[in-house]
């Protein structure tokens, strides 16, 4: 039997859509901002739900947009899409990602929300990638009127989560395309229809645009370029109700984890199996309802409606199942499992230990003094897929065994029995290096019965930064070092 997804036309609250309208900052500039709304909000106040992106709202975010606020509006809220300063139909330059300036303009759209016949005072903020970590930035500003956060696949650390360092490794296959995209974003023209002036609003971006890329090479280290917007640097900020969001085959999945674990609001989480995508329609499948699961929230932060919601487990995950290596997967096996809690005392740790032998062991086999050596050629990493997927064909990596055959292998024995992980694991090696600047790289990896090598996670260490991504310190060569490090 195959089940065809509904098509709701109809909704509790008829809305109306003001295209564009000017929100005036306190420096004179004016951000541009669609808006969706319950057709009698002004007469009945509502609480609002604001995106704040710099993807043009009225093209390359419109389709997406016209599927998202308007459900949420036809449930009686006040959906607000606001294209950022320097971007789209706003005045002024883009001078980067996250920046205070980024950070002020949404307070001040935020005191807008606030003073609007139709809202009510009580906001929530939601977003992905770049609308999820400005959601959570904002929040550790903690503004009266933001009550709640939707935030999806997104970090908590700037420098060592992100598209730009991995690992304290410079991300260059992804952060190249990316500065590159954001580059040619920037030089696009305003909407005419509410740009008159859109001619010379267009110039004047094309003269000032900054490359981004060089602002992020020239801070290779974890300084306070970085750590400001990272909410890692204090989590007790962040005082209000989160839900984090991502997928298994999406970059920032390790965040949702993470945060959970460390903040110390209301807080629930969601991984599915998905790309970098909003999972109702994220690659790759199942998908799920997920405008009727931040409606639940929403509803019960915002309206103090009891929906249940935060009765239920605090995590819920998708489970996947081992399957053969492909480079697209329309849909990948499993079953949703749950946590009251997380960290989880339901998890069990399992240490496995490296050995002489190329094998894994549960307990210490290596005999002082025995060294394994590798001597790394500069095309290994060609089969590891694309850093942040997004769920398209030749995303994802291939069959690793071309890989393994570059690399220093250590195998267990067949497993007999099913065995789940659910976080990350971490890797300590006792290494040295003949030469002061070395990386090392790891991949734990699912080899089947009749040999495919399905990459599970993997993690790399630039260790010039083993005790700290701020302050690197060359290796001595030849010396002995301890590093530990996540495969995530």
């Amino acid at each position: 039997m195959k089940i065809l997804p509904t098509i709701r036309t109809e909704f509790p609250y008829q809305i109306r859509v003001v295209e564009n309208t000017f929100i005036p900052m306190r420096d004179g500039l004016r951000l541009a901002a669609k808006i969706w709304l319950p057709i009698d909000a002004e007469e009945n106040p509502m609480p609002a739900i604001f995106e704040y992106l710099p993807y043009r709202k009225d093209d390359d975010m419109a389709v997406r947009d016209s599927k998202n606020h308007p459900y949420m509006a036809g449930h009686g809220y006040a959906c607000l899409r606001v294209d950022m300063r320097g971007s789209g139909d706003s005045d002024g330059i883009l001078s980067d990602e996250y920046t205070e300036q980024e950070h002020q303009d949404a307070l001040e759209i935020l005191e807008w929300l606030e003073r609007q016949p139709w809202c009510n005072g009580k906001v929530g903020m939601m977003g992905i990638s770049w609308g999820g970590f400005n959601s959570l930035q904002v929040a550790a500003l903690q503004p009266k009127q933001l009550k709640a956060v939707v935030a999806i696949g997104f970090t908590d650390d700037r420098y060592a989560t992100d598209v730009h360092y991995q690992g304290g490794s410079l991300l260059a296959v992804d952060m190249l395309p990316w500065a590159s995209l954001m580059l040619a974003f920037q030089a696009l023209p305003p909407d005419s229809r509410f740009r008159p002036d859109w001619r010379k609003v267009w110039q004047g971006r094309l003269e000032k645009n900054p490359r981004f890329i060089e602002l992020w090479l020239n801070h290779q280290r974890r300084d306070d370029y970085w750590k400001h917007g990272s909410i890692c640097e204090d989590y007790r900020k962040v005082k209000i109700p989160v839900y984090a969001v991502s997928g298994w085959a999406d970059s920032y999945s390790d965040s949702v984890l993470r945060t959970l674990e460390k903040l110390s609001c209301p807080k629930r989480a969601l991984i599915g199996p998905w790309a970098h995508g909003f999972p109702q329609n994220a690659m790759p499948r199942p998908q799920i309802g997920f405008l009727q699961e931040i409606l639940r929230w929403w509803d019960y932060w915002l309206k103090d409606i009891d929906t249940g919601i935060m009765d239920e487990p605090m995590l819920q995950v998708w489970m996947q199942d081992s399957i053969n290596p492909a480079t697209y997967y329309p849909e990948r096996p499993g079953r949703w499992i749950a946590e009251e809690t997380w960290s989880s005392s339901s998890i069990k740790p399992q240490k496995v230990y490296l050995t002489s032998s190329n094998t894994l062991a549960s307990s210490p086999e290596f005999i002082e003094g025995q060294t394994k050596n590798i001597y790394s050629v500069q095309h290994h990493g060609l089969d590891a897929g694309i850093w942040c997927p997004y769920g398209a064909p030749g995303d994802y990596a291939p069959d690793q065994n071309l890989e393994d055959s570059l690399c220093l292998c250590f195998d267990t024995e067949p497993i007999q029995d099913t065995q789940e992980i659910l976080g990350y694991p971490e890797l300590t090696l006792e290494l040295s290096s003949d030469q002061p600047l070395a990386q090392i790289v790891a991949r734990l990896c699912d080899v089947s019965s009749t040999g495919e090598s399905l990459l599970v996670s993997r993690g790399n260490l630039n260790l010039t930064h083993r005790n700290s991504h701020e302050f690197p310190e060359a290796l001595e060569p030849n010396k002995r070092y301890t590093v530990t490090f996540p495969l995530t």
